[in-house]
Parts: structure tokens; sequence; C-alpha cells
């Protein structure tokens, strides 16, 4: 078994939960799960527990709350009780205490006037930094899927997230790219603590994929550098992240992600790609 890589982390949005891939990401030297509250029709946890048994100790788990059972659909919602409700749950289903907990896309319940948004978001921060406090969870973060409300809602008055989950890689738009980065600074959150996700924009097997050579953006680019192990590489940079999140399946996509890390992004076409995505942005119609 291979020395844990903090570099990688194991998402479980689509995942068929196979004992197979977890113990396969442990032999890999992945040693972190990514899950939520809402995944699996709201049995993610529950599943993982069962599946996972007593390897599940083995790993750093977070998860995220925000999305609840409505009336032929999941809703969403920032309220403080509903959110300590799933927390206590997702405790008794994990059958303990997860290491990471985000608020989840906090800006799908973010639409009224900033003032009363910013109260929404302060008082959803504060019911997770609480919930740290009496052992619910070891830290807690944000995980927002469009970000670009964020930055101007947060101020010294909020609680201050240990971690952020963003979008990451070369399918991000510059407006969510640029606003991720914002709210870090806000935050003060370094790099290291902030993750990635979805850095093939949910589908390895979209078109776009045949059309972009991401290997124009490593630096140190050969033959045995798929495009989209390039597109994994370069996500690191799309914002600067420290960790990426990624569903899989197969053992063998992990192994390759895993020697995409070998190389090196190349950090002047990164900064052209940018300049290039924000000129074209500037010349979209409002």
């Amino acid at each position: 078994m291979r020395e844990p890589d903090p570099r990688i982390v194991l998402g479980l949005h689509r995942s068929r939960y196979d004992r197979r891939i977890l113990t396969s990401a442990l032999d890999l030297g992945i040693s972190a799960l990514d899950t939520s509250f809402n995944y699996r029709g709201f049995t993610a946890h529950a599943t993982l527990a069962d599946v996972a048994g007593d390897v599940l100790h083995r790993f750093t788990v977070s998860t995220k709350v925000g999305y609840f059972t409505g009336i032929g659909h999941a809703e969403h919602s920032l309220d403080p009780g509903r959110l300590r409700v799933a927390l206590e749950q997702t405790n008794r289903d994990l059958g303990r205490v997860p290491d990471l907990v985000f608020l989840h896309n906090p800006e799908r319940s973010l639409t009224s006037p900033a003032a009363e948004a910013r109260d929404t978001l302060g008082r959803a921060c504060a019911t997770l930094a609480t919930a740290v406090e009496e052992g619910l969870c070891g830290a807690w973060g944000i995980s927002s899927w469009d970000p670009r409300a964020l930055p101007g809602l947060v101020d010294a008055s909020l609680p201050r997230p240990a971690v952020l989950m963003v979008r990451a890689g070369l399918l991000a738009g510059i407006d969510v790219l640029e606003a991720s980065e914002a709210l870090s600074a806000q935050w003060d959150i370094a790099p290291d603590q902030v993750w990635g996700m979805s850095p093939f924009g949910g589908d390895t097997a979209d078109p776009v994929w045949g059309r972009l050579d991401p290997r124009v953006f490593i630096s140190d680019a050969d033959d045995a550098l798929s495009g989209l192990q390039a597109a994994f590489r370069t996500a690191f940079s799309l914002p600067e992240v420290g960790r990426i999140a990624v569903g899989t399946d197969d053992p063998a996509h992990l192994q390759e992600l895993i020697h995409a890390l070998r190389y090196e992004p190349d950090a002047d076409r990164l900064r052209t790609y940018r300049q290039i995505l924000r000129e074209r942005a500037s010349r979209q119609p409002d």
C-alpha cells in the first residue's frame, strides 16, 4: 500500500458504493472520501457505513449539508434547525463523526437582498461552527458550485470556514474562477485548504475532451500523458487548489490520475489562457 497522498479525494456523487473502489483507493494511497447528506437519494451515509464497514475508519470523511427531502424533489435550505438535524443524522448514519462538513451550495438560498442574505449565510455558518465546538464534526467549510454571489456577502462578522470547495479546471468559466479566488482571499483561506471539484465538467466522455488537448498546459508533457490526465493536473491551477475531489468506480482511472501528479502545469500558458477567458468574457453582451 502506498503512502497517503492528500491531493486526491475520492468523490462519491455518482458512485455505486462498491467496496472494491474503497479498498483500491486505500491501496493507491487515497485515504479521503467526499460525500453528501443528499447523495444516493439521501441514503449515502448509511450506505457508505454499510459498504465500507471495517475500513471506514481508515478514511477521512467529508460530507455536506444543505439539501433536504421535499415533496417530490430535493429542496435547499440554510435554516439552522434543519442543518442541525442533518448533522445529527449524519453522525448516526455514518456511525462516526465526519472529519469535515461543508455548507452545500449556500448560494441556492441567498437570493434575497444583500443584508438579508448576509444574515442568512451568517446564521448557517454559525450553525456549522457550533457543530465543530460540540463535536458533531471535526471542521467545517463551504462547498459552492457557483460562488459568484458570495464574495459580496462575506465580511468580518461571519465565522471563517476551514476549507473552501469550488469548481476547478478548464471548463470552469473565468467568472467562477475569479469569484472563487476572491472568496478565498476574503476569508484568508490558503490554497492548500481550497479543494477543487468536477475537473472534467462531470463527464470524461464529453465530446469536448476529444476536441481539446489539455497537454498544451503541461510544461513537461510526453507521450505517456493522456489528455484527461493533463486536464486533471491542470485543474490544480484553475483556480489554485490543494486537493481535488474526483468521482470514479474504476481503480484504473484513479491510478491514471495519480500518475498525472508527476507532471507540472505551465504557469505562463495558464496565465495566457486566463487572459483569453477574461477578454472573451468582456466582449460578451450583458
